[in-house]
């Protein structure tokens, strides 16, 4: 009854006129980027981070809900109309939903990508909302130890699970990592990376190292392999609407997409990528007709609910331990640490109008979304028609302007450049970019809590695995690094 309570008073803060209209801005916002191919919530988010910050906290974070929701309803289009996923969880989408609407079929396939993104971003935001706050008053019981082993495993999983090579996710750790630890010890009170200059002694800006690894790198990438090449689009065709047919192969996956999507998109590294592979592949198993590889609606309707409860998955042990699990995630954080905010469960007692009217837009922003996608179709593919060139040159400016209006110091453009030029080389070399974002925003906190541990310990070790907690997730880690060699050498074995 308390959380219900608690909903009440946040759908009242939601529902106040102004942030109504900026849960508008965000989801139209959101849309807009999920359909222009690769712009992501992350980029977007970490381009308005030094936009924002004159807004009210609340205000801000309803928009950036908007934002996150309205890229993964968004991503579907270009998905099925142009076979070119804006978001990499509309990977799966496109298989499908492309031959559907190149049969003739993309309306009804737009219209269950919609209806299920709808569904499925309800029952989360359910889950979230009931969810949340038993996971922060558990929360209240760990110890440093535990916080510690918290970040060892969200360390392993994201640069074991993201990248195609475990040697390039850790490297990007690591370079995370000590990009973290620039400027002064807060514990010693020493400069540290810093070669004598004056202006790393606060450290390197994480807003400055998020817009170079995905405005400035994406744009370096994207302009290298430019071609001038008019992307064909498959115009939609039949009926604008889903016939009782479709209604009655779409339901049961919708809901089997959400039971995959939110408790993987709640797991460290879990993301939206590998809960559509799974729901795509289990859709394909379990289909009673012979169309997959043909147009098979069902193709469309699990990945893309799996997509959507995925992205109420992340905000979980995001809001509830202040534990990014994506890129998006860690952007969100950063959002937070802007206003001076830590995610965790103080942030439920401390400012709970903040938290409760975020999960609340949830709800407000998805009907939005859904009343958007499916009559103005037409007009977001026209957005398809921008010239790249143009476009992208618009994001990096916008990005520079952005970074010098917060802190008008020539080496944050400096690091800009330079980190940018490493966010193209890691693109080109396929090094995952979240290990970095990971790394950077929770090494000082990991840090921290192990020097915690170890003074209240007097230096030993065994204090780190002390508690059954801190064992548990220690134990994890370690299958995390262990697991995947040893599976491999027992197939080629077999």
């Amino acid at each position: 009854m308390e959380t219900f309570a608690f909903l009440i008073d946040g759908f009242a803060v939601a529902l106040q006129p102004h942030n109504l209209m900026w849960a508008l801005v965000g989801s139209v916002l959101g849309t807009v980027i999920g359909i222009l191919p690769g712009i992501g919530p992350a980029l977007t988010i970490a381009l308005l981070l030094p936009v924002t910050i004159a807004l009210a906290p609340t205000s801000a974070f309803i928009m950036f809900a908007g934002v996150l929701y309205g890229a993964m309803y968004g991503g579907s289009t270009t998905s099925i109309l142009l076979n070119t996923p804006g978001e990499s969880g509309s990977m799966m989408t496109a298989l499908e939903g492309n031959r559907m609407a190149r049969a003739g079929r993309g309306a009804a396939a737009l219209a269950t990508a919609a209806i299920g993104s709808f569904v499925a971003g309800t029952i989360a935001t359910l889950l979230l909302t009931f969810a949340a706050p038993a996971i922060a008053e558990l929360a209240f019981y760990f110890k440093p130890a535990d916080y510690f082993a918290l970040t060892v495993l969200a360390f392993t999983s994201v640069a074991v699970v993201m990248g195609t090579s475990r040697v390039r996710g850790f490297i990007a750790l690591f370079i995370g990592l000590a990009l973290g630890v620039v400027g002064i010890d807060t514990m010693a009170g020493q400069p540290r990376l810093t070669f004598g200059m004056m202006q790393l002694l606060k450290g390197i800006e994480l807003t400055v190292v998020l817009v170079s690894l995905f405005a400035v790198g994406e744009m370096l990438y994207v302009a290298s392999r430019y071609r001038k090449i008019p992307a064909k689009i498959t115009p939609t065709k039949g009926l604008a609407w889903m016939t009782r047919e479709d209604f009655a192969r779409s339901w049961k996956p919708w809901l089997r997409g959400t039971a995959i999507g939110f408790p993987l998109g709640a797991l460290p590294a879990g993301g939206s990528e590998i809960p559509t592979m799974l729901s795509y592949t289990l859709e394909k198993k379990l289909a009673r007709h012979d169309e997959f590889g043909k147009g098979a609606i069902e193709g469309v309707a699990g990945p893309e609910a799996a997509n959507n409860a995925s992205a109420a998955g992340i905000l979980v042990p995001l809001l509830t331990l202040g534990l990014p699990t994506s890129a998006t995630a860690a952007v969100l954080l950063a959002a937070f640490q802007n206003y001076g905010l830590q995610p965790g469960p103080f942030l439920f007692s401390s400012n709970p109008e903040l938290i409760w009217g975020l999960i609340a837009s949830l709800y407000v922003g998805n009907f939005m979304l859904l009343v958007l996608n499916l009559p103005l179709v037409g007009l977001w593919v026209k957005l398809l028609q921008i010239p790249r060139p143009q476009l992208y040159a618009g994001i990096l400016v916008f990005a520079m302007i952005g970074i010098w209006g917060v802190s008008r110091s020539w080496m944050d453009l400096l690091i800009m450049a330079v980190v940018g030029l490493m966010g193209y080389v890691m693109r080109v070399y396929d090094f995952p970019i979240a290990p970095v974002l990971i790394g950077l925003i929770l090494g000082p906190m990991a840090e921290n809590y192990l020097r915690t541990a170890l003074a209240a310990g007097q230096g030993n070790p065994i204090v780190l695995v002390s508690t059954p907690v801190s064992a548990t997730l220690m134990v994890l880690a370690v299958l995390f690094l262990a697991l995947p060699p040893l599976l491999k050498r027992l197939r080629a074995n077999a």
